[in-house]
């Protein structure tokens, strides 16, 4: 075995914040395979030391407000956004950024966006959740996104969706019975409904461009980031 590091082991750790909810081996592992170093950490001062945050989210909103305020994460989450660290929110990770949610309730948020969370409606022939691939339609021109087809296909797995305040958050949208703010963007922080780390190609692009946000930043240079299309506009198969 060598004894020389990886090239991994040089690049700017990124947290991903651990709750006790989320899938985070499988964004670990995804980020790994963008070359990125991102660690699974509970620990304050490893995550506002961090030069990247993530927050995934799987599960319910309330009891993933209840164990953020358990394991004291609220106040170092709205710190690093609040500082400029480039911040990647993930399903129910980008739902709790806004205000509230219907869901159980209404429920308070983290409030650093201004929104509500809302459920589908059942009056349609569409299921309830939301599970599979879907398109997205680009509305802002955001570095995470270059690179990504307009129209590209990226894997769901829902049943609430945001209702941004402000419409110029909206980075992406998706139909599905009504059209929604399938992600969102503001300044350091970029957030999906959609699931990056089970979207496949498309998915490693905007894993990839995030991580070179993360890098750039560290290093107090500009993002090499590629703009060149994906040309993944086709539906993939079945994540596994």
């Amino acid at each position: 075995m060598s004894d020389q590091p990886s090239a991994i082991s040089h690049q700017p750790a990124i947290a991903i914040i651990d709750y006790g909810m989320g899938n985070l081996r499988s964004v670990q592992n995804a980020l790994a395979k963008v070359g990125a170093r991102a660690e699974i950490a509970r620990d304050v001062n490893r995550i506002e030391a961090a030069a990247g945050v993530v927050l995934p989210g799987v599960g319910a909103f309330g009891a993933c407000m209840d164990n953020l305020r358990t394991y004291q994460l609220i106040d170092p989450i709205k710190r690093v956004i609040a500082r400029g660290t480039p911040f990647l929110g993930i399903c129910l990770g980008m739902q709790l950024l806004f205000d509230e949610s219907e869901e159980f309730g209404p429920v308070p948020g983290l409030g650093i966006l201004p929104g509500r969370v809302v459920k589908f409606t059942s009056d349609s022939d569409l299921k309830i959740p939301h599970i599979g691939w879907n398109q997205i339609r680009k509305t802002q021109n955001v570095p995470h996104l270059a690179g990504v087809d307009d129209g590209a296909f990226v894997y769901f797995v829902h049943s609430y969706y945001v209702v941004p305040a402000d419409p110029a958050l909206t980075a992406t949208s998706t139909d599905y019975g009504v059209t929604f703010a399938s992600a969102i963007a503001r300044d350091n922080l970029f957030a999906s409904q959609y699931h990056p780390e089970k979207s496949q190609a498309v998915g490693q692009v905007i894993l990839r461009n995030f991580s070179a946000l993360v890098a750039a930043q560290n290093a107090g240079d500009s993002p090499s980031i590629s703009h060149q299309p994906s040309a993944i506009s086709h539906k993939p198969k079945a994540p596994c």
